[in-house]
């Protein structure tokens, strides 16, 4: 399921975005100002960051300067609709920028679209020699299928999701089992390396030392 940071000191907006983008299939957390997300960010692992730009603590853009070299896609949401303030936050490397008041229906469109910019709604994945259907949840190398478990299946789209991103353990077991993370390795480990072997990974699927695993590719 696809995770939103909804990062707003709004409750109420927050709340209504909450709402609508959950009932849009989307997985959503929300966090009420810049130094709280900054603490989450680093302990988890988002598809889409929703941003506001008047955020107690840190801003807006001094969080956008944190969140850019992470490679997760953002849009702010801000009542600042004036051209310079625009161009500022698209510079910060934003990926939309969306004025309030805003219509709900407009907001799910341009999650959408940077969501499939991003490869994260794709239903067919190529990556890495592989071929990944989402919705026939199949797996294929040069034409010949690889029988996959359902964890192996939502491990490596996981992973094909996220390319390049260091990927914690905890964070792995959380959104592969859909259950807290209780501290143990092993299951994680495990399903790692059988998945390695089965789809030819080994030297794509990579361990990074005390947080978790990285799946390097070619650009």
């Amino acid at each position: 399921m696809i995770r939103v940071l909804i990062v707003e000191d709004e409750k109420p907006i927050a709340e209504l975005v909450r709402i609508s983008l959950s009932g849009a299939g989307y997985r959503c957390t929300c966090v009420y100002d810049g130094l709280a997300a900054a603490d989450l960010i680093e302990r988890e692992n988002f598809d889409l960051i929703l941003l506001d730009v008047m955020l107690p603590g840190v801003d807006g853009f001094e969080l956008m300067e944190y969140i850019r070299p992470l490679g997760i896609p953002v849009i702010f949401l801000t009542a600042r609709g004036a051209v310079n303030d625009r161009v500022r936050g698209l510079k910060a490397g934003a990926d939309d920028y969306l004025v309030k008041p805003f219509e709900i229906i407009e907001l799910l469109a341009r999650v959408e679209t940077v969501l499939r910019r991003y490869h994260k709604l794709d239903r067919v994945l190529e990556i890495g020699g592989l071929t990944i259907d989402v919705s026939s949840r199949t797996v294929s190398r040069a034409g010949e299928e690889i029988a996959l478990t359902k964890k192996e299946f939502e491990l490596l789209l996981l992973f094909a999701r996220n390319p390049g991103i260091a990927l914690y353990r905890e964070t792995i077991y959380e959104r592969v089992w859909e259950s807290d993370y209780m501290g143990d390795s092993r299951t994680v480990d495990l399903h790692v390396q059988r998945l390695r072997k089965k789809v030819g990974w080994e030297q794509k699927l990579r361990a990074v030392y005390k947080i978790g695993y990285r799946l390097e590719v070619d650009a």
